[in-house]
This record gives structure tokens, sequence and C-alpha cells, in this order.
């Protein structure tokens, strides 16, 4: 079968090892569900999520063209989880719309240049 970057397709579990999961997509091809590709958030271990033989849905991430190699996606199928009051995104307060320019370095740099002229004296 030809398959493409993006395509939605079954396949079943053929291995396990702590990195992730090999999928047999058919007779011929075999790809990888990552192990950051197997849910949204922290994975304790592989062998909680996926057993022998389980039929699995997946998306094709990426195809390399030398190796022929397919990386594969769970999480890209489910939405991200809503987050919690607690666990909300944090905000960093910047001064990012303050357009202060060069003003503060003009603004000083006479007393700059009088104290230099003191020094050398």
């Amino acid at each position: 079968m030809d398959y493409r970057i993006g395509d939605i397709v079954t396949g079943r579990i053929t291995g396990i090892q702590p990195y992730g999961a090999f999928v047999a997509l058919d007779e011929q091809e075999q790809g990888l569900i990552h192990i950051s590709e197997c849910q949204h958030g922290f994975v304790k271990g592989i062998h909680e999520i996926f057993h022998l033989g389980q039929t699995v849905q997946v998306v094709i991430l990426d195809i390399d063209e030398y190796s022929h190699r397919i990386s594969l996606s769970i999480r890209a199928l489910t939405p991200p989880p809503a987050l919690s009051p607690r666990r909300r995104r944090k905000h960093y307060w910047t001064t990012r719309k303050a357009h202060a320019g060069f003003a503060p370095i003009a603004e000083r740099l006479p007393g700059w240049v009088e104290d230099f002229t003191k020094h050398e004296a």
C-alpha cells in the first residue's frame, strides 16, 4: 500500500520497547510510535498503554525517504486535555510594549561623560 504523511491508518502492535511501540500497518510496512507520541502528558511506562496484538488507529507523521521508516502518532489524533485552573499557562510580565528605546542612555550620557572627565583629571 502507498502511505502518505497525514494518512490515518489502523495497525497492530507487534513490538514494545522502552522508547516506543512498533506497529504493523500491513504485511510489508511497519512504523514506530515514539513514546512522546503515545499520549498527551507524561508516559510512565509504555507497557501500561499498549500490549502485543492490540489494534490501534494512528496518523503518519513522517516517512523517511532513504530508510523508509514510518513515524506514527496516536497523540495527534486526540485533542489536548483542558488545563485545570491550577495548571493554567503561566503569564510572564514583560515590558515588551514599553518603547524606551535609547532615551535612558541619552539622558545619562552627559553625567557619564562628566564623571569620566573628573576621574581623568
